[in-house]
Formats: structure tokens, C-alpha cells, sequence
């Protein structure tokens, strides 16, 4: 596995991994998290994408030269409080599903720590879906964050989690 700096020429492949979490999500009636509709074809979903690529904290995880997954790091998102000291925050996650079980996800989440521990930042948080069955929480969880507090986003419920740098 490879990971790059992303950019661009990448929002396409990055709006189908969405396409493909969607997809997955709306076969197990799982809606909640990022709807039913895919991400290619809406304009806020592209121009949400394509801010991410042009902002320098895109990353993208290849398996055998094809786009696997994508990372976004940077400030908090503004829907959520500034930590009381320097973070790296996870703007954005998401694998194709072509790719699960290829520790995809985890090799994404070890570059976000590894870029935290060279920009000398110690909290690493993350933000994501707190609905359904909790799961994805419970994945973020097995990773090492720990629970910071819920959130809501209009409907939406989610939960903030954070991870210690050392």
C-alpha cells in the first residue's frame, strides 16, 4: 500500500469511494450516516471534495495503484469546538469498499497520527456518525480514541473522539 499527497485529479476517484460507502450503507439500511444518494453528481458533496483536495490535507491510500482511500486532515470542522490546545483533526475518512479488509483505513488513521507527531501536536480527534448501532464509533474506539463529547448536526448525531500524541 501506498500513500500520496492528493489533489485535484483525484476528487473523481474520491467521490466514488463515497458512491461506494453510500451504496454499502443503503444495502445494510443504513441511511443515517451519509444518506442514500451518491456523492458524484451533487454539487455540495463535489465542491466539499474538491476544497478538501485543494487544501494541502488530502490523502490518498493506493493498492496496487488504484485509489483505495482517502484521509483528510486540518482544523476542526465548524460545526465542532476548537480543542483548548493545537490539534490534527480528521476532516474525512472514507475506503472504497472494493478495498475493506485491506487494513485501508487503518494505514490512513497511522498517517494521521504519524503527521501529528511531525507537526508536534499531541491531540488527534475526529469527529463521525453516532447513530444506528454505534459502530463506527466502536471502529475509532478499537483505534485508540476515546469519547470526547456527542454532537448534533441539524439531525444528524455524532460524537467527537480524540486520541493522545506521544
Amino acid at each position: 500500500m501506498k500513500i500520496r499527497t492528493g489533489g485535484p485529479r483525484d476528487v473523481a476517484a474520491v467521490l466514488g469511494m463515497f458512491d461506494s460507502a453510500v451504496a454499502w450503507l443503503v444495502a445494510q439500511g443504513r441511511t443515517g450516516q451519509w444518506g442514500s444518494e451518491p456523492f458524484t453528481g451533487n454539487p455540495q458533496r463535489h465542491a466539499q471534495v474538491r476544497e478538501w483536495a485543494e487544501g494541502g490535507g488530502m490523502r490518498i491510500a493506493e493498492v496496487d495503484g488504484q485509489p483505495a482511500g482517502c484521509v483528510v486532515v486540518g482544523p476542526p470542522h465548524p460545526y465542532v469546538d476548537p480543542a483548548p490546545e493545537p490539534e490534527l483533526y480528521v476532516r474525512g475518512l472514507v475506503i472504497d469498499r472494493r478495498f475493506s479488509g485491506h487494513g485501508v483505513g487503518e494505514a490512513l488513521l497511522d498517517w494521521s497520527l504519524s503527521e501529528a507527531r511531525e507537526r508536534k501536536v499531541r491531540l488527534l480527534r475526529v469527529d463521525c456518525y453516532a447513530g444506528d448501532d454505534g459502530r463506527l464509533i466502536g471502529y475509532y474506539e478499537r483505534w485508540g480514541f476515546t469519547r470526547e463529547k456527542p454532537i448534533s448536526v441539524g439531525a444528524w448525531p455524532g460524537m467527537v473522539l480524540r486520541r493522545e500524541v506521544a
